[in-house]
């Protein structure tokens, strides 16, 4: 079955769901992310089929998103984040505050983050890049971009 292109929409969030809008593809991220780096790793970690599993990492390496590379002499790859995957995260850390609030129920959040500016275990919280204040959803007003479909 042919997926849904939403690269070409003029709409930032289409654009971010055609890298990573198919639901393997943040839990890859994620666990590229907390350190494994190899296939085989990935694989067991996710229970995720072979085929789909390489599927989802060609596609995040063509995107930018991930690198791949040799770690011996066959051809074995490891996975590593690009600058781009490592902002990416940034996204992952947004969707992991929501989900330890509305979804992580009596026994508390799976993981906990430990900032390494404070020593603190916190979650990210947005701000204004402008003035540093909150910024969610009822404080902004969503105006027309320079990019924005005619």
């Amino acid at each position: 079955m042919q997926r849904t292109n939403f690269s070409e929409m003029a709409c930032s969030i289409a654009r971010t769901l055609d890298v990573i809008g198919e639901p393997w593809s943040p839990l890859i991220l994620r666990d590229i992310w907390v350190g494994f780096s190899r296939f085989e790793q990935l694989q067991a970690d996710l229970g995720i089929s072979r085929k789909v599993l390489t599927e989802r990492l060609n596609h995040l390496v063509d995107r930018g998103v991930i690198e791949r590379r040799p770690y011996d002499q066959r051809p074995r790859y490891e996975y590593v984040l690009t600058g781009k995957g490592r902002e990416l995260v940034d996204v992952l850390m947004v969707m992991v505050a929501w989900g330890d609030k509305w979804l992580a129920g009596e026994a508390g959040p799976p993981v906990l983050y430990r900032h390494h500016a404070c020593g603190e275990i916190s979650h990210v919280d947005l701000t204004c890049a402008h003035c540093g204040k909150p910024m969610h959803a009822d404080d902004v007003d969503v105006l027309p971009g320079p990019g924005a479909a005619a």
